[in-house]
């Protein structure tokens, strides 16, 4: 049955439009302000300058950031400054990221191939459990230090914005190379990995 202007049935016509319309003048504000988050999210990584990285992709060589942080296998702290005068990988993990289990056994290599040359290899194990972080290590055969950043005071300084990502530092104790997003072990960062171990070692001291 049709419904008319002045009949019983109108108004609620009326209540039931201005309701459908809210309601979806609600979905889209709170669709635009999710878009709005997800963009500033992307905005923020893409534009991390916080830390070093930002200089360094920028072409500059800034000073790596000084840290000083417990090793996983509770025999003391290690520093930064404890390894100037060498070439140093640092490599940013954690025992749950799958680019970082693929990757263990190509650091563990460049760790001992360059070892007699003056390269040392540093694994900084964020976001983690330290028994994971033990079992990664003993399933990978990973000699070369560990420590842990229970706390994530390293991330802004050095501009991580997620795990696996890798710095060189030369023997004054500055960045060179790129920073390597992903696993080091990838084809795509094969090339810069090597290359950025190759500009560490030439410094002097």
């Amino acid at each position: 049955m049709a419904v008319h202007p002045g009949r019983p049935g109108h108004a609620g016509v009326r209540r039931g439009g201005v309701t459908a319309r809210l309601r979806l003048v609600g979905q889209v504000a709170a669709l635009a302000l999710v878009a709005g988050l997800f963009g500033l999210l992307i905005w923020k990584l893409a534009h991390n300058s916080s830390g070093v990285a930002g200089e360094l992709a920028k072409g500059g060589h800034p000073m790596a950031p000084a840290f000083t942080l417990p090793l996983l296998d509770d025999t003391g702290q290690l520093s930064l400054a404890d390894l100037r005068g060498k070439a140093v990988v640092v490599n940013f993990w954690a025992s749950w990221c799958g680019p970082c289990k693929t990757e263990a056994r190509a650091l563990q290599a460049a760790s001992v191939r360059y070892r007699g040359q003056g390269l040392a290899v540093v694994g900084i194990d964020l976001e983690d459990l330290k028994q994971d972080a033990q079992h990664f290590v003993h399933r990978f055969g990973v000699t070369y230090p560990i420590v842990r950043d229970t706390r994530k005071e390293t991330i802004g300084k050095w501009g991580v914005t997620g795990y696996p990502e890798t710095f060189f530092v030369d023997r004054t104790g500055r960045l060179v190379g790129e920073r390597i997003q992903g696993g080091v072990d990838t084809e795509r960062n094969r090339v810069r990995f090597a290359e950025g171990v190759r500009l560490a070692l030439r410094t002097k001291p």
